[in-house]
């Protein structure tokens, strides 16, 4: 971050602290909530609170035992089981279709672009409680609601609009002289696309696939409507558990949770700069 330069005035001096105040205050209010989680989920005693013994940073005050429960109760392994499953064929069925809709729609001939890139990104734009209720009523004529098959592709339409505009992020500065000059050479369309496109668009196409499955991992509305009980995921379990049965391995489930999002967008932010290097936006 460059420093204030010498010859500011005394209002860009206000403004350069101020503004840094701003941004902390910003960045307090979004990680606070999430870091009370991580110490709470340690507690000794099956309370959402701080104990006089946490608070003392007493040992007898912390304790293991939600995150033992969480790993040795079959309902929670159950969730992660259908989490992961889930969210992994819905990332690819969504990457898929999110990266040949972006190839086709970056082609300066393709007709109606607007329309159809509205349509793809409607997932994100229509309030999810609709979508939801939609494949609830269409799902349950076709016989898909209740099913693995179901959720995996009601998952998938949620995931594919990130796929969309991720890639046709980085179609926007492809160069398509490139595949004239594989055409040229006599390389095959399908050598090309596989050669050339492919690996220019691999860090936008990982980064799609990426908040595609994070997308699918973290919904809880649309699982609620097309799922059954045999399709729980763990936002279904922790969201059933707040209503049932309050028990501090929620916030173990939500601290794991949290640092696997954490490790995501650090894979995202490495894949951001791979790209920027390939297009030579940046030289290191």
């Amino acid at each position: 971050m460059a420093a204030i330069p010498p010859y500011a005035s005394m209002p860009e001096r206000i403004w350069y602290y101020a503004f840094r105040v701003i941004c902390a205050a910003i960045f307090f209010f979004l990680i606070f909530p999430l870091m009370v989680i991580v110490p709470l989920s340690f507690n000794a005693v099956p309370f959402f609170s701080f104990t006089p013994e946490m608070l003392a940073l007493d040992p007898a005050g912390y304790s293991l035992d939600w995150y033992r429960d969480f790993f040795s109760n079959p309902n929670w392994q159950g969730a992660v089981s259908n989490s992961f499953i889930i969210a992994f064929f819905a990332t690819i069925l969504s990457t898929t279709i999110g990266t040949l809709a972006a190839l086709g729609l970056s082609r300066p001939s393709m007709p109606y672009r607007t329309l159809i890139m509205s349509i793809l990104i409607s997932p994100m734009i229509v309030p999810l409680i609709i979508s939801a209720a939609g494949m609830y009523f269409f799902y349950s004529r076709i016989g898909l609601q209740g099913t693995h098959l179901g959720v995996i592709l009601a998952h998938a339409a949620l995931g594919t609009p990130f796929v969309v505009i991720t890639v046709t992020a980085t179609l926007v500065g492809f160069d398509n002289n490139l595949i004239r000059a594989a055409n040229s050479l006599g390389a095959s369309p399908v050598r090309t696309f596989f050669k050339v496109i492919v690996p220019l668009i691999t860090p936008g196409v990982i980064s799609g696939a990426l908040f595609a499955f994070i997308t699918s991992f973290d919904e809880v509305v649309v699982v609620l409507f097309v799922g059954s009980f045999e399709q729980r995921t763990i936002p279904w379990q922790m969201f059933s558990g707040i209503r049932e049965n309050i028990s501090p391995t929620i916030l173990a489930v939500a601290t794991l949770l949290t640092l696997v999002s954490m490790m995501l967008l650090f894979s995202l932010e490495l894949l951001r700069r791979r790209t920027e290097r390939l297009r030579g936006i940046k030289n290191t």
